[in-house]
């Protein structure tokens, strides 16, 4: 996790997991594997197969860019791709998605002035490569005991997915299509909490 800085628009100075919108070269980007079977029909659930694996290789991206871990596998030879895909690529591992499980869903209300309807995503980060670091968007960045989480300045969506990490953790899901996807959204003013 790590801190967003104080002087950003949009949820300043709370600790929240890396992320970031999906962009178009992400529906572009080469994959050195897909996603497993199961996550993609969790996914598909509510989009298209191109934009659920969209959605996957986003959180890859941002991922790297903003720690500096790379979920991805050694290619042979130089791998091309969009270009807000290449410094990625660069590094000679192309975006692996078998090891992602999708989460939880979260869209926020509609009177807030930047909305976003987000996919929350999980990896073993045993899984990851390289050095914790990143482009520097979030500040003290570091890895966080699920239960010393709790402690940290979150934005409530950020609570709300923590909950959700631990209950993955509680009883992880087979690698069949058996987790409940939680969905956070408001409505007529108040919290809404469903499982698609």
């Amino acid at each position: 996790m790590g801190r967003r800085d104080t002087k950003t628009r949009f949820m300043p100075s709370v600790y929240v997991f890396p992320g970031g919108r999906v962009d178009l070269g992400d529906w572009h980007a080469p994959a050195a594997t897909p996603l497993a079977d199961h996550v993609l029909a969790r996914l598909t659930r509510r989009c298209s197969a191109g934009r659920a694996k969209a959605h996957a290789l986003a959180a890859v991206r941002e991922t790297f860019e903003e720690t500096g871990l790379i979920f991805g596998q050694t290619m042979q030879g130089e791998v091309s791709g969009p270009p807000s895909w290449q410094h990625f690529l660069d590094t000679g591992y192309a975006p692996a998605l078998h090891g992602l499980d999708y989460l939880a869903r979260a869209l926020t209300p509609s009177n807030r002035p930047i909305r976003y309807d987000a996919r929350f995503f999980i990896a073993d980060g045993t899984a990851a490569e390289g050095t914790l670091g990143g482009n520097g968007e979030l500040h003290d960045l570091h890895w966080v005991a699920v239960d010393h989480a709790h402690d940290l300045p979150l934005p409530s969506v950020t609570t709300h997915m923590l909950l959700e990490v631990e209950r993955y953790m509680t009883n992880p899901p087979k690698k069949s299509d058996d987790w409940q996807v939680s969905f956070f959204s408001h409505r007529r003013g108040r919290f809404y909490h469903h499982y698609e």
